[in-house]
């Protein structure tokens, strides 16, 4: 059964890709949409739009679900290995905690980003665009301190016709 946005929400300005192509895409960090453009702009920044198909990638809100489903991936692939070897050869604590400790952590943070690339490339596939939120909030403009931009708090304000 698919997924069917309500008719208050508009519609993606995108052929909305089948599941299992958006989902493959995002896991090999390609535009769940095109398949050539980055989902990513750096780890786990997504890039604001497809480079190629102009797809709005940077809207969508993956949240706590890549997280929690990478937690749940290593934990099913690890704990069997950490449970079977504890009962063959009984290794002191201090060993587990230096073998399985960093080997969750590494594989954790290996397998995040193409998580979030599924789940970027699944929130494709149900047809979400970002605007589910709202509109993007105006950043206020910075209040006008008197300050030279990156001088430390305690400096007067540089007043041109005095100092020059």
């Amino acid at each position: 059964m698919r997924w069917e946005a309500p008719p208050s929400l508009p519609t993606p300005p995108y052929a909305v890709p089948p599941l299992r192509t958006a989902v493959a895409r995002g896991l090999t960090n390609r535009c769940p949409v095109c398949g050539e453009g980055q989902v990513f702009r750096s780890y786990l920044k997504l890039v604001p739009h497809c480079r190629v198909c102009n797809t709005p990638l940077g809207r969508l809100r993956a949240d706590d679900a890549p997280p929690y489903f990478t937690i749940f991936l290593v934990g099913h692939l690890l704990v069997p290995v950490a449970l079977w070897v504890e009962k063959a050869w009984m290794p002191p604590m201090w060993l587990h905690m230096a073998i399985w400790l960093p080997l969750f952590a590494v594989l954790s943070m290996l397998m995040l980003q193409p998580v979030k690339g599924a789940v970027v490339g699944w929130m494709t596939s149900l047809g979400f665009t970002g605007e589910e939120h709202g509109p993007d909030p105006v950043p206020a403009p910075p209040a006008s301190t008197g300050r030279r931009p990156g001088a430390p708090l305690g400096v007067p304000p540089r007043h041109p016709a005095r100092d020059a």
